[in-house]
């Protein structure tokens, strides 16, 4: 399990593409759980990042994996040279202190793991502590946001219609060309012709997302090969090491991306 807790002093930059800010911040005064679908790399966790230092509330970020079991997130005792002490996980810490708690990918948690969040996720805002017997209320300005991918879940598992049910849901994608543009060129200094060009590459490529690509280039992917670009490394070579290579080694996949990357930087 990787977890990050923080409160940033600055601004986390986010670009929104819709309606999301004002529905996000009604959600979190109205103390209800949000889930966050979209695709990889489409700007979900920086959202969050944005709305807790917009909230001004403390993030934990729990990255969920097969292995995540429920004492993971509420906590277990431990054996010291004096005895046996109680740790809290970070869920029972967010919950204490009134953060945020963000659980990225939550179906790759298992489901006996899920199923700990339900007593938080609805009216009740409780955490039962099994091994100490507390039944932990949650402190104000606790709220729980999960996310996860549904275009890449589908194939594999997917969150119980119980766990769904008590999130409001909001469903997020790529910004349109010109914002993701704007995005592009402002996490990475590179010019603005030069993102536009990363961006006209990515929407040719998710073209193929049926036709034998698993996952198409995210957001994220772009500003990688625009730092790589501003920092001296010729475009197609950075489009190469940046995008390409990261999305597939299937040799004929691999050819036709690089023809798409040279079509673009000519």
């Amino acid at each position: 399990m990787h977890e990050l807790a923080s409160m940033p002093s600055t601004e986390p930059w986010y670009q929104p593409t819709g309606n999301e800010v004002a529905l996000f911040e009604q959600c979190h005064q109205r103390r209800m759980a949000v889930m966050l679908k979209g695709p990889t790399g489409c700007g979900k966790t920086r959202f969050v990042e944005h709305m807790a230092w917009r909230l001004q509330r403390p993030l934990i970020t729990i990255a969920c994996h097969d292995d995540l079991a429920a004492s993971d997130l509420i906590g277990r005792y431990l054996i010291q040279h004096n005895g046996t002490v109680w740790q809290d996980g970070p869920l029972t810490r967010a919950v204490r202190q009134g953060a945020i708690c963000y659980l990225d990918e939550v179906v790759e948690a298992r489901q006996d793991t899920v199923v700990v969040l339900h007593a938080l996720s609805d009216h009740r805002r409780m955490l039962p502590i099994d091994k100490t017997g507390e039944n932990l209320e949650a402190a104000p300005g606790f709220q729980l946001v999960v996310s996860y991918n549904p275009g890449y879940q589908r194939m594999l598992k997917d969150l119980k219609p119980s766990t769904r049910q008590r999130f409001v849901a909001m469903d997020l994608d790529f910004p349109s060309a010109e914002n993701e543009a704007r995005i592009v060129h402002h996490e990475s200094n590179v010019d603005l012709a030069t993102a536009r060009g990363l961006v006209s590459l990515a929407e040719r490529i998710r073209k193929l997302r049926d036709r034998g690509l698993a996952e198409v280039p995210s957001t994220r992917l772009l500003i990688s090969a625009a730092i790589l670009i501003a920092n001296g490394i010729p475009p197609r070579e950075a489009c190469y090491a940046g995008i390409v290579s990261p999305l597939t080694d299937e040799p004929s996949m691999t050819s036709a991306l690089r023809d798409l990357v040279n079509g673009t930087f000519v």
